[in-house]
């Protein structure tokens, strides 16, 4: 019986880690201007999306820079969305102007807590069945708003 290698092969890359960046100067480049670029997008995107929410722009200011720490500590994916989205500042808004600031923390943890539950679920395969024409409509008016 041939022995299998535990090498990884060119398909799945290793995953740089903290300590592998550390180690290669160039690993270490590529990883701080990668933050630098996500940093300097993160700022006037929290700061429009908080204008649109109609909070004051320093609420938007904390919640990027909270989420790009608990990112940070806590790991990210590859294509993870880790910033402020248009679409959460549309629904943040009336519940903003209905109830006020106050209530933007629980609804906040309330659709972290939904958003664990469906991925637990798997609920993302049920994406497939969206047709391609709903979804860049939904980007489309999003862009719009």
């Amino acid at each position: 019986m041939p022995e299998q290698s535990t090498q990884p092969t060119s398909a799945q890359p290793e995953p740089a880690t903290v300590l592998a960046a550390l180690k290669s100067p160039k690993l270490l480049t590529v990883e701080i201007l990668g933050g630098l670029v996500t940093a300097f997008a993160l700022i006037p995107e929290s700061l429009s999306f908080a204008i649109v929410a109609g909070l004051d722009p320093k609420m938007g200011l904390y919640a990027a820079f909270t989420m790009a720490c608990v990112t940070a500590l806590l790991g990210g994916r590859p294509g993870m969305v880790s910033g402020a989205a248009g679409s959460i500042a549309l629904v943040i808004f009336p519940v903003a102007r209905d109830h006020g600031v106050e209530y933007l923390v629980a609804t906040v943890i309330l659709g972290g807590v939904l958003q664990v539950i469906m991925g637990g679920l798997g609920v993302a395969k049920l994406m497939r069945f969206i047709p391609r024409s709903v979804m860049t409509g939904f980007v489309d008016a999003l862009a719009i708003l």
